[in-house]
């Protein structure tokens, strides 16, 4: 087993970096890949860069040049849920474009769905899923949810904005690069999950929170990704 690891910001991954042993690096589609190990845990650390197809592209060389096994997206996100307040933690049931809209070519198509794909929502992995809910718990107890994560290319930081994400995908959070992450990941055969911490409320509070709050979340989504190899090494 070889668990990818990809974070948007170095914020994301430099907790990650710093934990490695045993690291080389090499460049790849203008991305570092840092590979070693994590927890004793063969994995590959890579900061992708913002939005869905720098994403995208870093799940695919992680297939094609290294071989993992599983991957894992890490970072922050926008609550879209009242339940949901900084800090807390968030694991896919599945990944979900909230800005993907073909309903005018087929009227069939809600939003989220991609031509030619056999799922709207890309479903996570049940067992990592599992984990890194085991993981996030034991991080922030009862803080912590399964839920549909949303994707798209804007930061969301209006009431209007989140109030329609929620209208169409039912999504408990809002990012830039998960559901990419899983597009590509499904369609490598390849297990994954998405954790993501709260950094801010996703309206318009949003342009305010997130800086204050940014590292402080991507620490601690680093700190469940830890634990999370460590949950996955004890799998074997």
């Amino acid at each position: 087993m070889k668990l990818g690891i990809i974070g948007a910001m170095d914020v994301e991954v430099a907790t990650l970096k710093e934990k490695m042993e045993n690291c080389t690096q090499r460049e790849r589609a203008g991305s570092v890949f840092w590979e070693g190990t994590l927890s004793g845990f063969p994995v590959v650390v890579v900061q992708c860069g913002v939005g869905k197809v720098n994403a995208a592209l870093c799940v695919q060389v992680l297939a094609d040049c290294f071989g993992v096994t599983h991957v894992v997206n890490t970072g922050v996100a926008g609550s879209l849920s009242p339940e949901l307040d900084i800090g807390d933690l968030v694991i896919s049931t599945q990944a979900i474009y909230h800005d993907f809209d073909c309903h005018v070519v087929n009227p069939n198509y809600s939003v989220g769905q991609v031509p030619g794909m056999d799922v709207r929502a890309f479903p996570g992995d049940d067992m990592l899923v599992d984990f890194a809910y085991q993981a996030a718990d034991a991080e922030n107890p009862g803080h912590c949810r399964k839920g549909t994560v949303a994707s798209g290319d804007q930061f969301v930081c209006q009431k209007a904005q989140k109030e329609k994400i929620v209208a169409d995908t039912g999504a408990v959070c809002t990012e830039m690069e998960g559901a990419a992450i899983a597009h590509a990941a499904w369609k490598n055969r390849i297990p994954f999950v998405v954790i993501r911490a709260i950094s801010d409320k996703a309206d318009d509070s949003a342009q305010m929170d997130y800086p204050t709050f940014e590292a402080i979340a991507a620490v601690r989504c680093a700190n469940v990704t830890m634990r999370f190899a460590e949950l996955l090494k004890q799998k074997g």
